[in-house]
C-alpha cells in the first residue's frame, strides 16, 4: 500500500490499528486488543497528572462544544482497556465529562471476556453512548472480521451494541491508487452503506492523509474527491480525522509535478456537512521539518484551531447537534491524562463574542 521508499509512520499506524480493529466480542485475553497495548503499565491514578492546558477563546461566550456530543475513540485508551477492562475505563471517562465512545474492538485483554450485551449495558451505566466502531475494510483471510469478508457479522454486532454508525479506518486502496481502483472501492462502500442503512445505521470511512494524495494514472485528480463523487451521499458518510486532514494539506497541496493544488479540510465539511456525522479531534504541533508537517500532541497542546473548526461546523443552520466529536491520540504518553486534558480543553472553548 505504501508508495514511500522510507519508513512510513502513518502506514505503520494503519497496520497496527488494523491488527486490533473489529475483533469479535467474547474473545479470550489473547485477543489482539490486548496484544496491541503499549508496554507502559496502566494505572488509575489521575491525581498526579499534569494540569490541563487550554488555549483558544475562553470566557462568557457560548461553549463551542455542543452538549452531549463529546466522545473518545477507545483506540487511544487501548492500554487501559486491555489491562483494566472497559468498566474502569468507562468510569474514568464519565468523570472527565465524556458523553460518547467509539469502539476499536470489543475485547478487553487480561480483564477477561465480555459479551456485547454486557458491554452495551456497561457503557450506558456510565452515561456513555456507544456512537460508532472501526472495523477493517478487507483481508486476504476469508474468515477475517472485516466488511468485505463478514459484513453480516459486523452489522449484527453493531446492531447488538445499538450503534448508529459503523465504519472503517482503512483507506480505499484495496484495488490500488488509480481512478478506476477508487471507483471500485466506492462501489464496495456503497454496498456496505446500503446494508448498514437497511438496519438503521450509517456506514462511514475515516481518513488518514494518503486519501488526499493523487491518482497514479491521473495526477490532476485527488483521490479523496473520487471517493466523494463516486459514493452515494445517502449511503456513505465520512469521519474526518481533522489532524490527518491537515497532514494531508501539508503533504499534498502540490501535485506530483509541483503545480499548486491547495485545499482546506474545513471547506470539504462546509460544502457537504451532512456527509460528516463524526469527527476525530486530534491535535498536532506544527513542524515543517517533519515530513508530515506536525507532531501529534494532546488536544489543546497543538496548533490546530479547534475553536475555529468546531464553531464553523456547529454554526451551520441545523447542525449544532448533528455531529459527534471524538477525541483521539494515536500514542499518548499517558492515556488517562490525555483523555482528561483533552476534555478539559474542549469544554473550555467559547464562541467569539
Amino acid at each position: 500500500m505504501s508508495r514511500f521508499s522510507q519508513p512510513d509512520p502513518e502506514l505503520g499506524h494503519r497496520l497496527s490499528r488494523r491488527g486490533m480493529l473489529g475483533v469479535a466480542a467474547g474473545a479470550t485475553a489473547a485477543a489482539l486488543l490486548g496484544a496491541a497495548a503499549p508496554a507502559s503499565a496502566a494505572t488509575g491514578a489521575t491525581g498526579s497528572a499534569t494540569p490541563a492546558t487550554t488555549s483558544g477563546t475562553k470566557g462568557r461566550g457560548r461553549p463551542v462544544l455542543p452538549p452531549g456530543r463529546l466522545g473518545i475513540q477507545l483506540y487511544s485508551l487501548r492500554d487501559k482497556v486491555s489491562t483494566l477492562g472497559f468498566g474502569p475505563v468507562f468510569a474514568e471517562l464519565e468523570r472527565y465529562g465524556y458523553d460518547e465512545v467509539e469502539f476499536a474492538g470489543y475485547t478487553q485483554g487480561s480483564a477477561g471476556p465480555i459479551t456485547l450485551a454486557q458491554l452495551k449495558r456497561l457503557a450506558r451505566n456510565h452515561g456513555l453512548n456507544p456512537i460508532g466502531s472501526h472495523v477493517g475494510y478487507y483481508s486476504d483471510d476469508p474468515n477475517a472480521y472485516t466488511f468485505a469478508q463478514n459484513l453480516t457479522k459486523v452489522l449484527d454486532d453493531a446492531q447488538a451494541l445499538g450503534l448508529k454508525h459503523i465504519g472503517t479506518a482503512s483507506g480505499p486502496f484495496r484495488y490500488g491508487s488509480t481512478v478506476d481502483a477508487w471507483k471500485r472501492a466506492a462501489e464496495d462502500f456503497n454496498t456496505y452503506g446500503a446494508a448498514a442503512r437497511a438496519r438503521g445505521m450509517k456506514f462511514y470511512q475515516h481518513n488518514h492523509s494518503e486519501e488526499f494524495s493523487f491518482a497514479t494514472d491521473n495526477p490532476k485528480v485527488r483521490l479523496y474527491d473520487i471517493l466523494l463523487k463516486e459514493t452515494d451521499p445517502d449511503l456513505v458518510h465520512l469521519e474526518m480525522d481533522i489532524y490527518w486532514a491537515y497532514v494531508g494539506q501539508f503533504r499534498f497541496s502540490k501535485r506530483p509535478d509541483g503545480t499548486p493544488a491547495p485545499f482546506e479540510p474545513l471547506n470539504y465539511v462546509l460544502r457537504q456537512p451532512d456527509r460528516y456525522p463524526l469527527f476525530h479531534v486530534k491535535d498536532g504541533e506544527s513542524d515543517p521539518s517533519n515530513p508530515y508537517g506536525y507532531t501529534m500532541t494532546d488536544v489543546g497542546d497543538g496548533d490546530i484551531d479547534y475553536q475555529r473548526f468546531i464553531s464553523a461546523v456547529t454554526r451551520l443552520r441545523g447542525h449544532r447537534l448533528a455531529h459527534h466529536w471524538q477525541a483521539e491520540h494515536d500514542n499518548p504518553a499517558e492515556s488517562f491524562t490525555f483523555a482528561r486534558r483533552s476534555s478539559a480543553h474542549l469544554h473550555s472553548l467559547r464562541e467569539k463574542c
